[in-house]
């Protein structure tokens, strides 16, 4: 349950994105301090902004490093070679020191300013998820969306309405309860249910692309999209899950060491299940 002591990491997964990732970093900063100093509630302890860099062949690296010393909030990661946009964003996650986690893209097309809007609808979900009104794409990328979207509701018999919107907001214990491979970050919506977590549409702004290309293509953006669709489709009816009833330790326990090696212990063998 959300509160206002809980903290917001911003996972931003950038691929040669050089000449948006200034100003996405200050608008971003600048709508999170809202939510961090506004007098009413629900606001936030505080933020962090997560930047991984995936393989950019540009100046991505370089001007991180300046952002880095301007924005404190700020934490840049470059990884050794390009794996992504869902390993990027799982890498994010993995990192990000929040109890929240919220997505964006690098490429400006997503208003950082909608997440006050998500933020203030969590309350009494586990993930609120945005879906564009106004799509600022060409007719063809907008009309193969809406059809992606249509079949992956008919076939996962779910109600999502927009599951490529990247903005997004989550708890990061339900981010690390998804299962994970290539392709993952375009199904979130649908996995975020298959864990039963309490879900809030909202609607968002779409801004025109003004920097840089898109790096989808008609393979991994339709094609590849449908094989991982019914992989999809079969995990959604193979969720893990079950409750304990009562645990028992046997032996004497002899100090708090001892207590904490075996609890340890205990969710190492639950992560093992998962």
């Amino acid at each position: 349950m959300k509160n206002a002591r809980s903290m917001l990491s911003v996972v931003i997964p950038a691929k040669n994105e050089a000449t948006s990732l200034r100003q996405l970093v200050a608008e971003t900063r600048r709508v999170l301090h809202v939510l961090t100093n506004r007098a009413g509630s629900p606001k936030l302890a505080g933020f962090e902004i997560l930047v991984v860099d995936d393989g950019s062949t540009d100046q991505t690296r370089s001007l991180l490093v300046d952002l880095t010393v301007v924005y404190p909030e700020l934490r840049a990661f470059t990884l050794a070679r390009s794996v992504g946009q869902t390993a990027a964003t799982i890498a994010g996650v993995r990192a990000a020191r929040g109890s929240w986690i919220a997505t964006l893209d690098a490429d400006l097309q997503n208003d950082p300013a909608d997440l006050v809007r998500l933020w203030d609808a969590l309350p009494g979900y586990d993930a609120a998820l945005g879906w564009r009104v106004n799509r600022q794409d060409v007719w063809s990328k907008r009309a193969l969306s809406r059809s992606a979207n249509w079949v992956r509701n008919l076939v996962l018999r779910q109600s999502i309405r927009d599951t490529g919107c990247s903005v997004r907001i989550f708890s990061r214990e339900s981010a690390l309860r998804l299962p994970t491979f290539h392709g993952a970050h375009r199904f979130f919506g649908p996995l975020l249910l298959r864990e039963g977590c309490r879900v809030v549409q909202v609607p968002v702004d779409h801004r025109r692309r003004s920097h840089g290309r898109s790096h989808y293509t008609l393979w991994n953006r339709s094609l590849q999209v449908v094989i991982d669709l019914l992989g999809v489709a079969w995990l959604m009816q193979r969720p893990v899950r079950y409750e304990v009833l009562e645990t028992r330790y046997t032996g004497a326990i002899r100090n708090g060491a001892q207590l904490d090696v075996l609890r340890r212990t205990a969710e190492h063998q639950l992560i093992a299940v998962q």
